[in-house]
């Protein structure tokens, strides 16, 4: 009686041992904080960005709408969030405040970005997901038909009498409004800051005349909008890019391997399709990134 019971205690210790092994195992990956911005690309991506986390075994807290470029960024530089998708314009420009190119280049401007980040704060892409998400200015189809626009050089003659709808960046950031007029010379009535929720519902409604637009927004489309030519290229390439610290990259090879899963995975036509789910269909952003990822096999259903 004495040996069965010795070898059932046995027997056990060994499960408990198994199984502290394999919690310890899910307690050294730990949760990556997720970051993302204002709007509904950014939600998909970072909720995208969680999924293939998970699917390696990570837990995840995914901050959606943590707010803008640098409250992203600085968060990601503190350790407070891990990781957040940006976006090569956005940090060329505004993060790194490198110069304007004479002709933007998209590769330049990746490599010039990726090269910056890295000797600046020690942040590295880990992903180029593919796609470009370009700023630019729109009108409502009916009105630039009327008035024969199609380029942001077409529109000058119209611009001190229009009121823009900007994101909450776009209206002061050197890549922006600013751009513009050095570039096209001139300027609109006035601006409106707000959300892209509220810009996008802003000329909507008539409110203003203009946005600044996302090339990805199918609200464009939804809307009647003409997203007009940058006829003299004022503006940067804007690529999605996933972004991380080189500490984070070191410490968690693992968890870098998963998020190289989304390098290349998303077409533009792709992000259109959606962000479509999301403002028409009005599907949750977890709920787009998981059937897009099941479907393109990057994890499992």
């Amino acid at each position: 009686m004495r040996k069965v019971i010795l070898t059932t205690l046995v027997v056990i210790m060994m499960l408990l041992v198994s199984g502290c092994t394999d919690t310890s195992d899910v307690e050294e990956k730990g949760t990556v904080v997720i970051g993302s911005k204002l709007f509904q690309e950014s939600y998909i991506l970072a909720h995208m960005t969680a999924l293939v986390l998970e699917d390696a075994g990570y837990d995840t807290d995914v901050k959606q709408g943590l707010g803008g470029t640098f409250v992203n960024y600085e968060a990601l530089k503190g350790g407070e969030v891990h990781a957040y998708v940006e976006y090569t314009g956005t940090a060329y420009s505004q993060i790194l405040k490198l110069p304007p190119l004479d002709e933007w280049d998209p590769q330049v401007v990746l490599d010039e970005t990726e090269k910056g980040l890295m000797e600046t704060d020690n942040v590295m892409i880990v992903s180029n997901l593919g796609f470009e998400d370009a700023y630019a200015i729109a009108v409502k189809e009916d009105w630039a038909a009327e008035n024969d626009v199609s380029t942001v050089s077409e529109l000058e003659e119209y611009a001190g009498e229009l009121s823009i709808g900007t994101d909450p960046e776009f209206a002061t950031r050197e890549d922006g409004l600013p751009r513009i007029k050095d570039v096209y010379g001139f300027e609109f009535k006035e601006y409106k800051q707000g959300i892209p929720t509220i810009m996008y519902e802003s000329i909507k409604n008539g409110d203003v005349e203009a946005i600044s637009a996302y090339t990805t927004d199918t609200r464009n489309e939804v809307f009647e909008l003409r997203v007009l030519e940058d006829d003299k290229n004022a503006l940067p390439p804007y690529d999605a890019i996933l972004i991380v610290t080189e500490e984070f990259a070191e410490n968690n090879p693992d968890a870098v391997a998963a998020m190289q899963k989304l390098n290349g995975a998303i077409d533009t036509d792709t992000m259109r399709m959606l962000n479509y789910q999301f403002d028409v269909e009005q599907k949750e952003p977890r709920d787009i990134a998981y059937q897009f990822l099941v479907d393109e096999g990057l994890i499992e259903g």
